[in-house]
């Protein structure tokens, strides 16, 4: 129903119901208004990008599940007339759209569906349209199978990164001594070729990439669910594996700073300083700005920063040019500008591997944090911000685009199990043996390797039998781990491209 026009600044304001567009775009609305502006009829189907948009941002408001009920309610609800047989036909014709649309939302948000209700809402209304048209009921049971097959493959990748991580989480049994003795390689023995481990840092990158729902941005800090509590609801957190990915690059960072304070030898470690900095390079010509990020981290880490002497055979031209791409500075100027220019790029890409972009994925977390809390959701009038929703929906589809991308990079799976498996130290231990790498300059140093000193030998007595009865095992299930991990990534890109 039209109730009215004004004409606002530089365009015009208008108000259907409890609907307000500016210019033709939807603006602001009651929820009742946008949940049903989702409901397809015979003669009316959503705009795609209204159907992303809301579903993705619907969950600050009710939960999945909510909706889903609402909308299969109302699409059934709108076709009875009171006649059994006409209200069959009419069910008949608007089916095609009701899959469609879960079709929609099984394929962008898979992750909604593993609250069993879900699930149960999705059998219900296969039954029910099992009884009007059988064209719509097979292409129900097949979204249905689909989604079966991909929410199976989430889960394994999960399992698979946990138990990486269970094994990752083991610390080189020694600092000095282990080295020296040659019993722990480094990454130039695994692979001394930049370009190499800058194409598979970025496989890594990519792979886990595509296990994150887009709905995990907006879970972030989505109200808490006053059904949390309910068996099955969300058997897995919501938001694991946003969460797995920027503990990868936590772990890159570490094992940066590792591979630096670990030589014994001064050359060796200038050696590795100026190898990743070489890694980080090809990252930036890749368009990696993750990996290029986390290597940056872990060398200004301050074990590997105070390493004077190290850093005084560098030649640190080239980082330093690095540093200023990602300077954060006038929030990241260079960096938007660069990434920028990868985009574009990307989107006249003559090769696949022009296509890849992958952000700093911490500032694009930073970014829609903010405008969440920089623009309040509901209006005065208690009507939704729709136009705080279209942003959010933009900056989370541009990501949607970048994950889509398959790396055209040969795997070298030696190198990949290096990198996901390989022992790092923790801060302390960082700081350890950045003191036995080059001593103390002051007392307050001093005293911190004398206390540091004291707790690794205290622990190292509890740790090393079990070290020693747990480490042949997690080795030989490495292989087999690394084969699951990159296997559902492959098997999830496939089905996207499908």
């Amino acid at each position: 129903v039209f109730s009215g026009s004004r004409r606002c600044g530089h365009g015009v304001t208008a108000s259907y119901g409890e609907m307000c567009y500016h210019d033709n775009s939807l603006v602001s609305a009651s929820l009742e208004a946008l949940i049903q502006h989702l409901v397809p009829t015979v003669d009316y189907y959503p705009d795609r990008s209204y159907v992303f948009t809301f579903l993705l941002s619907s969950r600050l408001f009710l939960h999945p599940y909510e909706l889903m009920t609402r909308v299969c309610h109302l699409c059934v609800e709108q076709q009875r007339s009171g006649d059994a047989l006409l209200d069959k036909i009419r069910f008949r014709e608007v089916a095609p759209k009701l899959v469609q649309l879960l079709t929609e939302w099984t394929e962008t948000f898979p992750y909604d569906f593993r609250d069993e209700r879900m699930m149960r809402c999705l059998k219900d209304m296969t039954h029910h349209v099992a009884r009007g048209d059988e064209y719509s009921w097979r292409a129900m049971q097949q979204m249905t199978q689909r989604l079966i097959k991909r929410l199976s493959a989430l889960g394994q990748y999960e399992e698979a990164v946990a138990a990486l991580n269970a094994v990752a989480t083991e610390r080189p049994a020694s600092l000095k001594s282990k080295q020296a003795s040659g019993q722990r390689n480094d990454v130039m023995s695994v692979c001394d070729d930049p370009f190499v481990l800058a194409q598979q840092l970025t496989h890594i990158e990519l792979d886990r990439l595509s296990f994150i729902g887009p709905e995990e941005f907006i879970q972030t800090f989505a109200m808490k669910d006053p059904l949390e509590n309910h068996k099955g609801f969300f058997r897995k957190r919501k938001t694991s594996n946003l969460e797995a990915y920027v503990n990868w690059f936590n772990r890159l960072s570490y094992m940066v700073a590792t591979e630096i304070c670990m030589p014994v030898k001064k050359k060796h470690r200038a050696r590795i300083i100026e190898f990743f900095i070489d890694v980080a390079q090809e990252c930036f010509n890749i368009g990696n700005f993750n990996s290029l990020m986390a290597i940056i981290t872990g060398m200004n880490m301050s074990p590997v920063a105070r390493l004077r002497k190290t850093w005084s055979k560098v030649n640190t031209d080239k980082f330093e040019i690095l540093e200023h791409q990602m300077d954060p500075s006038s929030n990241f100027s260079n960096y938007r500008t660069a990434l920028r220019g990868a985009t574009q790029r990307s989107e006249t890409a003559h090769s696949s591997q022009e296509k890849i972009v992958i952000p700093f994925f911490s500032l694009l977390i930073k970014d829609i944090y903010f405008l969440n809390e920089g623009c309040a959701s509901r209006l005065t009038n208690g009507h939704i911000n729709f136009e705080k929703l279209w942003e959010l929906a933009k900056q989370v589809s541009e990501f949607l685009v970048w994950r889509q991308v398959i790396c055209p990079f040969d795997r070298d799976r030696r190198i990949l199990q290096y990198l996901v498996t390989t022992p790092v130290f923790s801060e302390d231990e960082l700081h350890l043996a950045s003191y036995e790498s080059e001593g103390p300059e002051n007392n307050m140093e001093k005293d911190s390797r004398r206390s540091l000193r004291w707790v690794y030998t205290h622990t190292c007595t509890h740790s090393k039998r079990s070290n020693h009865l747990n480490n042949n095992e997690s080795i030989n299930d490495n292989d087999e781990i690394i084969c699951v991990l990159f296997y559902r990534s492959s098997l999830l890109h496939r089905e996207n491209r499908s």
